[in-house]
């Protein structure tokens, strides 16, 4: 492991998961069963519970890792191995930009959720946001062997991708600050967000507009 690796792993790996816990945390429903999407060591799952006793996290992935936090089951990374409408809520965190079509788990997602989807991602958006998204991805992920295919979208692209998923955008939140004040001002930026999303067509028959 490179120097910078190692600095990045006990200083900005652990701020960032701090700071996802308490996101994640505050948009998932209330005693939800929750299923994490590519949940890696599942350490966020468990922050998350730590806050939120009420809520239960299992997770699939298609690389499963030696020690891990939560349940995992292995998938292809396409289909989600799970029935229609059986769980609460579909986490993604840092998942759809390695995947080459991000629109088949989305749909795979409203699927299998029977309320909400709740996404953290990278948004292509500012001054050498594409250069700084690869160097970010490369040193968080090219040791553990995820793909990389590099796969950002700018806001317009994810919402029209969620639109065309039958998710209806709840909540869209860019002010993360993920990272350390000192570092926060270059790789955090407007390069991500974290979005909780309702099924439309469920979300209008609830209220009498379906």
């Amino acid at each position: 492991m490179s120097a910078f690796e190692a600095l990045h792993q006990r200083w900005i790996y652990a701020h960032r998961v701090a700071a996802l816990t308490a996101h994640l945390a505050t948009a998932l429903p209330r005693e939800a069963r929750v299923l994490d999407v590519g949940c890696g060591d599942g350490r966020i799952d468990r922050g998350v519970m730590a806050r939120r006793p009420d809520v239960s996290i299992e997770g699939i992935d298609v690389l499963v890792r030696p020690a891990v936090e939560i349940p995992v089951t292995p998938f292809d990374g396409r289909r989600i191995p799970h029935p229609d409408r059986s769980f609460d809520a579909v986490m993604f965190v840092d998942v759809l930009h390695h995947t080459e079509d991000p629109l088949v788990l989305l749909r795979e997602a409203a699927r299998v959720t029977r309320s909400a989807v709740v996404i953290k991602d990278h948004l292509l958006k500012g001054l050498l946001a594409g250069p700084t998204l690869h160097f970010m991805d490369w040193i968080g992920n090219a040791r553990h062997g995820v793909v990389l295919p590099y796969n950002y979208w700018p806001e317009c692209r994810w919402k029209a991708g969620f639109a065309d998923a039958g998710l209806a955008v709840e909540r869209w939140q860019t002010d993360v600050r993920l990272y350390p004040p000192a570092i926060d001002w270059l790789f955090g930026r407007s390069l991500h967000f974290v979005s909780l999303l309702s099924i439309r067509d469920r979300a209008g028959a609830a209220d009498g507009r379906g």
